[in-house]
């Protein structure tokens, strides 16, 4: 065996040269592995004994794509698309054997070896698009011509991987393979030889493209059919012209195109802000003070108390992971009504071919449901999930100390309320935490760790480890009205709704932030949540746009109305002139003076104070870094993975710009907008939040 660089060794098995890639973690496309595939390449050819070529990688996958350290740097040669090249042209047979992953470059390099085999787990993929990129080593050029350009389209515009099974169906890979891999390699190998197969270069296939050539219509059905997922995204549409090219220009000129749209994209705003959330996101779960090597509490079942919409998703993702649950009610019929629900969303899950109903009974075996608090004294872990009301919370707590065992873990899904407080009515406040999931909390990724001021080190790991089991984002947070997330909400959600009284309408605020990127606007997104949660009818008094429309039974969706109509059981928002009506007059009688207001200023006032508030958070140390408040608002709040996220953004805008329009909002409006000091600080330091030290 020759080892030709640090991370690629060549070794000659008769007449078969084995190039073996070994660079872990997940064998990434450095310049090392590049480099090293080129020299076994060079070796191979010029070497006469040897009649073909294996590529196989080593460790738990196939190349997994580019190395994320030389993002935003330089290519050193040579580049990928240099090497894939020399490795599609070589004249002797290249089989390639893929046992993981293989994506991104990875999958590019499949795409150029003549031969492919693979295990029956591994999975093939370009993810590009999810980095605001396309591929750009050739991939949007051969997947086409292997798969065809409709499937192409798919896979590349989605960056989601397919299995060795789809893979082999759609023409992708030639063999599934059983056993050990680098064996079978060898044995395929020896059938290419002694078969004299011809080589197959995907560059030179055109039979599953020709049919689509100069037929424009195929490219259009499928924009018009992805147009709402890709809405604002500027990668898909550049996916989608890429794969044009490779049905309607030569494979040389087709490179062209990709390599050109390739780098128009890594030059510009959406890519950077979409590859800094994707190592945001990989860093959210380090924490500067637990140590990797901290313990870990096993969790193997977990409670539950109450069945309600929360406590029903919350642990439909612990039985989706495997971990039986006790679901608490106060009542049985209550109880009963959310089993029912549970059920009857796995049954919908399975009559869309996801879930067989086998897999649905299974799943409704492990919940064990209870009306008394003492079927808990066994469960490792406690996630209390009953309305946000802090009496009835401690009750809960005060009992749940006395009934589960020393070192279970005590959790409350508060969206607001003091951890604290609950912590120290136990006598284990070092076991006690926040766990706040989103809702719909089985579907949404975004989980909130609420670091209580004595949650000890092993839970706070335990929690970070609780949310991989359950797929779910994970960022840890600290003690504070609404933490990070909520509380950031809240004063857009306060600017909202002042700056319709003021002058503008729902339909114009909501227009402006649908157009920033959100999915929808805060008084569409108030009716889909519902805007009587949290209205009591005994304390209403009319005193707010919110407490007249809920005296009204206008409740939002559920109910047809709110501050918009919906008809037929539609959620499509009509614009009701009557709520406008109501708030003209609303203004009129509280004296407030209406005027036009712009667009701009809409914009500003409402998410720049979401920026301040961010700042503040990061003041106080209740966000770790940054960051993680990104991480939080894409996955729990909306926002447009393509801005990056607020604290992203915010530089991106320019921190001065964002002061100068806090301090004339201020004179104006008053100490709402007044600037975080950090804000201040970084301003004057031309600095912007990318510059804080890492934590």
């Amino acid at each position: 065996m020759t080892q030709l660089t640090e991370s690629v060794a060549l070794e000659q098995r008769g007449d078969i040269a084995v190039i073996q890639i070994d660079n872990p973690p997940v064998n990434a496309l450095g310049i090392s592995v590049r480099s090293g595939i080129s020299q076994s390449i060079q070796k191979a050819v010029q070497d006469e004994s040897v009649k073909a070529i294996v590529i196989i990688c080593k460790g738990r996958t196939f190349c997994a794509g580019a190395d994320i350290r030389e993002f935003g740097k330089p290519m050193e040669a040579p580049g990928l698309g240099k090497v894939l090249d020399v490795l599609e042209a070589c004249d002797k047979p290249v089989i390639v054997a893929v046992h993981g992953t293989a994506f991104g470059g990875g999958m590019e390099l499949v795409l150029t070896c003549h031969f492919r085999i693979a295990v029956s787990s591994a999975k093939f993929g370009l993810p590009e698009v999810k980095l605001g990129l396309i591929p750009g080593a050739g991939g949007t050029q051969r997947l086409p011509r292997i798969v065809g350009p409709e499937k192409a389209l798919t896979m590349i515009t989605s960056g989601n991987p397919v299995g060795a099974e789809e893979a082999l169906q759609s023409g992708l890979i030639d063999k599934i393979v059983d056993g050990d891999l680098e064996e079978n390699a060898l044995g395929f190998a020896r059938k290419v030889i002694a078969e004299s197969l011809p080589l197959r270069k995907i560059s030179e296939m055109n039979d599953k493209i020709g049919p689509f050539r100069g037929k424009p219509e195929l490219f259009d059905q499928f924009r018009k059919s992805m147009a709402r997922s890709i809405r604002g995204f500027d990668a898909p549409e550049a996916c989608i012209k890429a794969v044009s090219a490779s049905v309607n220009l030569p494979f040389s000129e087709g490179l062209d195109v990709e390599r050109k749209i390739f780098e128009e994209l890594m030059n510009g705003a959406q890519s950077a802000a979409q590859r800094h959330y994707f190592f945001a996101e990989r860093q959210v779960g380090k924490l500067p003070d637990i140590p990797k090597d901290t313990p870990i509490r096993d969790i193997k079942k977990v409670g539950v108390i109450g069945a309600g919409t929360m406590g029903g998703g919350i642990t439909m993702n612990f039985v989706n992971a495997g971990i039986p649950v006790t679901l608490i009610e106060a009542k049985k019929d209550f109880l009963d009504r959310g089993l029912g629900v549970i059920r009857k969303n796995y049954e919908i899950t399975a009559s869309k071919g996801k879930m067989t109903m086998d897999g649905v009974e299974k799943r409704m075996a492990m919940i064990q449901g209870a009306i008394d608090m003492e079927a808990l004294k066994d469960v490792d872990l406690v996630i209390e999930a009953v309305f946000e009301n802090m009496a009835l919370k401690k009750e809960i707590f005060t009992k749940l100390n006395t009934i589960c065992k020393k070192d279970a873990i005590l959790a409350s899904n508060t969206s607001y309320l003091n951890i604290n407080e609950i912590a120290d009515l136990t006598d284990r406040p070092e076991n006690v935490l926040g766990l706040h999931f989103f809702s719909p909390a089985n579907v949404m990724r975004l989980l909130e760790i609420v670091r209580g001021a004595k949650t000890s080190k092993t839970v706070l790991s335990t929690a970070l480890e609780v949310g991989k089991k359950i797929r779910k984002i994970a960022v840890v947070v600290g003690v504070c009205h609404g933490f990070a997330g909520n509380r950031m909400f809240e004063k857009r959600s306060m600017q909202a709704n002042q700056i319709i009284l003021e002058g503008a309408l729902p339909a114009q605020v909501d227009k402006v932030i649908y157009a920033f990127g959100f999915p929808m606007g805060p008084f569409a997104l108030n009716d889909l949540i519902g805007i009587d949660l949290g209205w009591q009818k005994e304390k209403s008094s009319g005193s707010t746009i919110r407490e007249l429309l809920c005296e009204q039974g206008r409740f939002g969706l559920k109910s047809g109305s709110g501050y918009y109509q919906y008809e037929n059981g539609s959620r499509t928002p009509i614009h009701d002139p009557s709520i406008d009506e109501m708030i003209i007059s609303f203004s009129q009688r509280n004296t407030i003076k209406r005027r036009n207001i712009a667009d701009q200023e809409i914009l500003e006032r409402l998410i720049y104070p979401v920026v301040n508030e961010g700042a503040k958070i990061i003041e106080e140390g209740i966000a770790v870094r940054a960051s993680d408040l990104d991480v939080i608002w894409v996955n729990g709040y909306g926002w447009p993975v393509y801005l990056g996220g607020p604290m992203f953004w915010a530089d991106t805008v320019g921190l001065s710009n964002i002061l100068n329009s806090l301090e004339k909002f201020q004179k104006i409006h008053g100490d709402f907008f007044k600037p975080a000091t950090l804000i201040e600080k970084l301003v004057s330091e031309g600095k912007g939040f990318k510059d804080l030290p890492e934590a």
